[in-house]
């Protein structure tokens, strides 16, 4: 079940950007020694955010609780990631 409280709304977020802000850290911090995966890791991350978009949405979904602009949210994800992963294979073609 979601935990759909204030509170957990709070930490799921504080999680969810500490993660990022790690994750972007390392990046500053190791640049060079990074730059070899990089496009492993963002199909890795696409990959990831899909799943766990479409794992949330399904819930929120079975709940009834999805509002007609978060299911256009979802849609409007799935179509920036499909723009993003055309250009990640153009990108891997290109080199």
């Amino acid at each position: 079940m979601i935990n759909r409280s204030p509170a957990g709304k709070a930490a799921e977020f504080a999680a969810g950007l500490g993660a990022g802000a790690l994750g972007a850290g390392l990046a500053l911090l190791a640049p060079d020694a990074l730059r070899p995966l990089a496009m492993p890791i963002v199909l890795v991350g696409i990959v990831v955010h899909a799943v766990g978009m479409t794992l949330k949405n399904r819930l929120e979904e079975r709940n009834g609780s999805v509002a007609v602009w978060e299911q256009a949210l979802f849609w409007l994800c799935w179509a920036s990631l499909a723009v993003l992963l055309a250009w990640v294979g153009i990108r891997l073609l290109d080199a």
